[in-house]
């Protein structure tokens, strides 16, 4: 067998046309449907026996087409009355540029990110390191510093189910592969189910692809080409003119991962310590407080509809939660630094069209225990816990990067306001000197003084300890190019 490299290649520009779901891999246009997930990340060992591996491996692979009938058949179980969940199991692969360097698959696809990797990008994202002989050394957990050439994801309706299932799937690939880091995640208990571990409802908002899929009131609508490569709207920055993809490439998307630990009693301390004045003794001043930083109350209820109180009816109504635009110039009912401002400015950038090459899919899990009672009661981290979080986009500097570098961490944005905004309190990271270290401020806060800034101090809760960037391949590039 051959790599793709020694074959003719041919590029290609965004078509138009119906989109084959069976050739495009799972999660991406519509979720898979989890209550836990297993994470894979691994080196290829024998390229040969990778390869014989993967291309048998093909068949079990989730497709859009088969997320849809795994999701239909949910909703025909549910309706029926029945108890429990059905065992249904969804496995995606993807490569990293040294992976698909690794099987022989050397065609430039145009990314200059993915070509780097994330370590590359550490520094300039706001991760915390040190600089030794001008190299930066990011704070990330050891095998994230390492070679990393594919990922295997896997789904399921519970931690043993995706345990079992990745045995499985390992014991087909065996020997050709070697483990570089394991993690699993899953939903938190009872009520917090979609909850991440500050306690707010997650995953929201996401848009929908136009022709491919059909989001609620207030999510926005973008070119499929702003996710899949090789489709209308995958254009180089600014303009209408398409990215020259390698034609293997198209219907494929990437992937950028990050290991992000949550500090989540020195989180709630910080709340406690600086909650604001409310009017309703039923609201809590730290719960008015956290809202503000993110935009949402904890049912995910949005503070530009309900500035004042939690409506968790608001935030279970998938037709009401995300119908809202910004008070352009003033931040009295929501702050311009807030987390979901920042991430998705939505009116901010006048028209909202102006939001649509920047938009991401965002497909994560919460991992790690809840917060212990000696935790609670030392308002200190002993256990680790946060977010796999997971986005896809066909531009990673459009997308992931431009969301961390350009919004959360820019004080000045969104541009054009009477007060500065400061940085997104929630990812937003200092960029500065060798280490990243500095601290963080942000205004609007108060709703009674909304000109006032807040000190965030050096303590940053959401903490990055690893990551890399991964192409997530079509079915058609897996057959015809990566196992071939």
């Amino acid at each position: 067998m051959s790599g793709n490299a020694q074959k003719p290649v041919g590029s290609t520009a965004p078509t138009t046309g119906t989109i084959d779901t069976s050739n495009i891999q799972g999660d991406i246009i519509s979720q898979i449907p989890k209550k836990a997930q297993a994470l894979f990340f691994y080196q290829i060992k024998d390229v040969q026996g990778f390869k014989q591996a993967l291309a048998k491996f093909i068949p079990f692979i989730a497709t859009e087409t088969s997320v849809a009938k795994g999701r239909n058949d949910i909703a025909q179980h549910k309706n029926s009355g029945a108890s429990g969940l059905l065992n249904l199991k969804f496995t995606t692969v993807s490569f990293s540029s040294k992976g698909l360097v690794k099987l022989g698959v050397k065609d430039d696809i145009n990314d200059a990110s993915f070509t780097a990797g994330q370590l590359a990008d550490a520094q300039s994202l706001g991760d915390k390191g040190t600089t030794q002989n001008n190299v930066f050394e990011p704070d990330w957990l050891f095998p994230f510093k390492h070679d990393i050439h594919g990922l295997f994801s896997i789904c399921g309706p519970s931690v043993q189910i995706v345990q079992l299932e990745l045995l499985a799937v390992l014991a087909h690939f065996h020997c050709t592969i070697r483990e570089v880091y394991k993690v699993v995640g899953s939903v938190r208990p009872g009520a917090e189910d979609g909850h991440e571990h500050f306690g707010f409802n997650d995953g929201i908002s996401n848009p929908a692809l136009d022709g491919l899929s059909v989001g609620n009131p207030g999510d926005d609508t973008v070119d499929p080409g702003v996710v899949l490569l090789g489709r209308p709207g995958d254009n180089q920055p600014g303009t209408t003119t398409p990215v020259q993809r390698p034609s293997w490439a198209k219907d494929g998307t990437f992937l950028a991962f990050r290991l992000l630990n949550q500090l989540v009693p020195e989180f709630n301390n910080f709340l406690a310590a600086n909650a604001l004045k409310t009017s309703d003794p039923s609201v809590s001043g730290s719960d008015l407080l956290g809202a503000r930083l993110v935009g949402r109350w904890k049912s995910g209820a949005p503070i530009m509809l309900t500035p004042t109180k939690d409506d968790p009816a608001l935030g279970a109504n998938t037709q009401k939660r995300n119908d809202f635009d910004y008070d352009l110039l003033s931040q009295v009912k929501c702050p311009f630094a807030a987390h979901i401002r920042k991430t998705y400015p939505r009116n901010d950038l006048g028209d909202e069209s102006n939001d649509d090459p920047h938009r991401i899919i965002r497909r994560g899990i919460a991992f790690g225990p809840e917060v212990t009672p000696l935790e609670k009661a030392s308002q200190k981290t002993h256990f680790d816990r946060g977010l796999l979080f997971v986005s896809l986009q066909a531009n990673l500097q459009q997308g992931f990067q431009f969301l961390q570098k350009n919004w959360a961490n820019n004080a000045n944005f969104a541009f054009g306001k009477p007060q500065q905004p400061g940085i997104d309190a929630i990812i937003g990271q200092v960029v500065s000197g060798n280490d990243n270290v500095g601290v963080r401020s942000l205004s609007g806060t108060n709703p009674a003084d909304a000109t006032a800034s807040l000190s965030l101090g050096t303590t940053e809760w959401i903490v990055p300890k690893g990551g890399e960037y991964f192409f997530v391949p079509s079915i058609s590039a897996l057959k015809g190019t990566i196992a071939a």
